[in-house]
């Protein structure tokens, strides 16, 4: 048998270290330097502008270690990233700020020491910025995130007010770039002025209660669209690469349009553009604006290109209503591993939002509302469940508002993922979904507020 190998070290009169090595008799002497670290490599880099905030994300392959201090006069952030070396990922960085970036002039990168790169972002306005990583999930490595948030954030309602163009003269539609042009339908009438719709005798869902008579009162009524992911979070993806996020936002858009056809009615989108925002911040903005409703927009998605149908959904307290309504919940639960949430104010903004549960009230109004829009979608799509079904859907947690959450079609179906990028087909849906609706407060006119029209 060959002898073993014996290592043993040296020191030597230069400052090389020698490593002797005796092998069968023979001698060799090898010179041993040390091996340079590896640095961390900036993958990716990605700027989500909005009025909300902007969100800077760079993906990597390990965890970076970070510091960052706030400059005054002018307004600059810097960024330590400790571990790394300047590439060419970094430098795109430089590119991707937009001259419409509501907080960012500019961002200069530069290799501040060795395996430090610094980054400084030239600030418009004063802003409370938020550091964080996030763990690798889905696609996904390792993420280090800056998100810039104004220092004076705007008050919601004013906003809202200031936004506010439902008294203009607009187009119901836009030009359809493909397809039959909509018809052109008379003025909207006044809410006070509808007429409940026949009671269906055939009531899709047995849970809803028989609706009592209210009091009719003409006020503005306030209506939260929320369109579903968005920014670092695309959702469910079709066959043909059409982004979930990206649909329901022009849904969305088509629906705030329709909506503010009637004088006495005015619509907050949670987001208005590719940003994403928190669960919880959903429901955060919702209330803040005291909104009447609550209607989160989605597109689905299961493993079998097969799953096709719209679905309405409800707030469930005690479970899921099936099982497939549970892993939907579920699934759309995760958004906040996906799209990056700040664990240290995550658990506050939940606490302060969300309560212990949400009324009995809210989910028996819930399901009211859902079963109108239902019944409509269901003239134009297939209804995946001819009833609203029931989960604990985080978005749908506001304690004191109606929320519902819709699943316009299957994006996974190639067939209906066709449909969901028509832009008429997305016209029917936005129309289908107003009109059950304005069928659910025909009914169940919203108590007076401060808000009187």
């Amino acid at each position: 048998m060959p002898r073993s190998t014996e290592i043993r070290s040296q020191p030597v009169k230069s400052k090389t270290r020698r490593t002797i090595i005796k092998a069968g008799g023979a001698l060799f002497v090898s010179v041993v330097t040390p091996l340079p670290a590896l640095a961390s490599q900036i993958l990716a880099v990605r700027v989500w502008p909005s009025e909300d905030y902007t969100r800077v994300t760079l993906e990597n392959d390990s965890n970076l270690k970070v510091t960052h201090f706030v400059v005054k006069n002018p307004e600059r952030l810097v960024v330590d990233i400790e571990g790394i070396d300047l590439n060419s990922t970094l430098k795109d960085l430089v590119a991707k700020i937009q001259p419409n970036d509501p907080y960012i002039r500019q961002v200069r990168v530069g290799q501040n020491r060795p395996s430090v790169v610094r980054l400084v972002f030239d600030l418009k306005d004063e802003i409370k910025p938020q550091v964080f990583t996030l763990a690798p999930v889905g696609e996904y490595k390792y993420r280090f995130v800056i998100d810039l948030y104004p220092a004076n954030p705007p008050d919601p309602i004013a906003a809202l007010i200031q936004k506010g163009d439902w008294n203009k003269e607009t187009p119901a539609t836009p030009p359809l770039a493909q397809g039959p042009a909509t018809p052109q339908k008379p003025d909207p009438a006044p809410l006070a002025e509808l007429k409940p719709p026949p009671e269906d005798k055939n009531e899709r869902n047995p849970k809803v209660v028989q609706d009592e008579p209210r009091m009719q009162l003409t006020r503005m009524i306030t209506i939260a669209l929320d369109p579903g992911h968005g920014g670092e979070d695309p959702g469910a993806t079709g066959a043909r690469g059409n982004r979930e996020k990206d649909v329901v936002l022009s849904i969305a858009k088509r629906l705030k349009r329709k909506i503010e056809q009637y004088p006495n009615m005015r619509v907050m989108l949670t987001r208005d553009a590719d940003f994403f925002v928190p669960l919880g911040q959903r429901v955060v903005k919702a209330r803040k604006v005291q909104a009447d409703l609550f209607v989160s927009i989605h597109a689905d998605a299961f493993v079998q290109p097969t799953a096709r149908g719209s679905s309405v959904f409800a707030l469930s307290e005690k479970g899921a209503s099936s099982t497939a309504a549970r892993w939907l919940a579920n699934k759309e639960n995760s958004a906040d591993l996906i799209g990056g949430v700040n664990i240290k104010t995550h658990d506050r903004q939940l606490a302060s939002v969300l309560l212990d549960l949400s009324t009995t009230a809210q989910i028996n109004d819930s399901l009211r509302v859902g079963n109108a829009v239902l019944k409509e979608i269901g003239g134009i799509n297939k209804l995946h469940k001819g009833m609203v079904e029931q989960a604990g859907f985080a978005v749908l947690k506001a304690p004191d508002i109606p929320s519902i959450l819709i699943e316009t079609a299957f994006i996974s179906n190639p067939e209906e993922e066709a449909k969901l990028t028509d832009e008429h087909y997305q016209d029917k849906m936005a129309d289908a979904i107003l009109t059950g609706i304005r069928n659910y407060f025909a009914r169940n006119p919203p108590l007076a507020k401060n808000r009187m029209t």
